[in-house]
C-alpha cells in the first residue's frame, strides 16, 4: 500500500500540474503559443468574477493535502503545508515564466487552503479511524477518482484553451 500511495501522489501531482498549467489540454504547444503574462499580487482582486475559480482551486488541492498526510507521516503539519505553498507558488511562477496564464496570489491562497483542508480532514478522520484503514481508503478512493478524471478527460471533456 505504501508504494501505491507514493505512485498515486506522484501521478496526482503531475495531473495537478497539467490541470493548472495546461487546463488538461493535449495540445500543449498551442497553449504555449498563447502568451498571456499577467501578475496579480493583490489578494482577492476581482473577487466577484472569480468565485467559481477560487472554489475549484480549493477542491483540486484537497487531495494533495490528503496524499501528503498519507505519504509524509513523520513530517509535521507546518512542513507539509509549506510543501503545498511551494508547489502552488512554483506552478503560478511557471504560468508567468511560460506566459500561459494569470499568475495570481489569490490562487496561491486558495490552493494552500485546499491543501490545509485536506490535511485537517485526514487529521480529523485519523482520530476516529485506524490509520492503516484510513490510508487504504484515501489511496483506493484517490486511485478511483484519478482514473475517473482521466477517463472523463479522454472521452467526455473537450478542452479549449482561449
Amino acid at each position: 500500500m505504501k508504494s501505491l500511495s507514493k505512485i498515486l501522489f506522484a501521478l496526482y501531482s503531475l495531473l495537478l500540474l497539467w490541470l493548472v498549467l495546461f487546463k488538461l489540454s493535449f495540445d500543449i504547444p498551442s497553449v504555449l503559443d498563447i502568451h498571456i503574462r499577467s501578475l496579480n499580487l493583490i489578494p482577492f482582486a476581482g473577487l466577484s468574477r472569480g468565485r467559481t475559480q477560487m472554489i475549484a482551486n480549493i477542491i483540486v488541492f484537497i487531495p494533495l493535502g490528503l496524499l501528503l498526510s498519507v505519504n509524509l507521516k513523520r513530517t509535521n503539519f507546518w512542513r507539509k503545508l509549506a510543501y503545498v505553498v511551494l508547489f502552488s507558488v512554483a506552478v503560478e511562477a511557471l504560468q508567468f515564466v511560460l506566459a500561459i496564464g494569470i499568475t495570481d496570489i489569490t490562487d496561491v491562497i486558495m490552493n494552500t487552503l485546499g491543501g490545509f483542508i485536506g490535511m485537517k480532514i485526514y487529521g480529523l478522520c485519523n482520530k476516529f479511524l485506524d490509520e492503516e484503514k484510513l490510508d487504504r481508503f484515501v489511496v483506493v478512493a484517490g486511485t478511483i477518482l484519478l482514473v475517473a478524471l482521466i477517463l472523463l478527460r479522454l472521452f467526455v471533456l473537450r478542452v479549449r484553451y482561449h
